[in-house]
């Protein structure tokens, strides 16, 4: 079973989440204001260490106005990361997956909405840029990113990551 389907994320306003009540609120969100342009965009950043923490974090911008997000962290027992590579990796790995999860579960129900909602769910950000040593990784995490059907972001532009996540890492 997906890490996203048991436990919970967090939201500040909301406490914690079950991932179909994450759906119900940016459903709602949406539908406050469904005049306005909705970005759906997840990233994830890790702790240093070879047990490092993940935090996921599913944000939806309604843009020009805000936005909301949702954050799991996901811990792994008995599995050790012996270098940032192998981290970054699961960064992406983990963005991609709870993309896939989330799209796919959220378009079944985006449709009662009624027709052409205004957003797009297209992003996943990278926490990896063309400053540091992440910048030997781009063409390979891009790639893993753009083969499960996204458009990766990097820094700076990969504030879901580099941002949102990274406070909770």
């Amino acid at each position: 079973m997906s890490n996203f389907l048991q436990g919970y994320f967090y939201n500040p306003s909301r406490g914690n989440l079950k991932m179909t009540q994450v759906i119900e609120e940016i459903l709602n969100y949406i539908s406050e204001k469904p005049e306005k342009f909705y970005d759906i965009i997840v990233g994830c950043d890790s702790s240093s260490g070879e047990t490092p923490d993940f935090p996921v974090a599913v944000v939806i911008l309604r843009v020009g106005e805000g936005g909301r997000f949702f954050l799991k962290k996901i811990a792994y027992k008995n599995r050790k990361f012996y270098n940032w590579k192998m981290r970054i990796l699961e960064e992406v790995l983990l963005s991609c997956e709870l993309a896939l999860l989330l799209r796919e579960n959220f378009e079944k129900k985006i449709q009662n909405l009624g027709p052409n909602p205004n957003y797009q769910f297209r992003y996943i950000h990278a926490d990896i840029g063309e400053n540091g040593a992440t910048r030997d990784m781009i063409k390979e995490v891009t790639g893993l990113i753009r083969g499960n059907g996204f458009e990766p972001k990097i820094k700076p532009e990969a504030y879901v990551a580099s941002t949102v996540a990274d406070r909770y890492s």
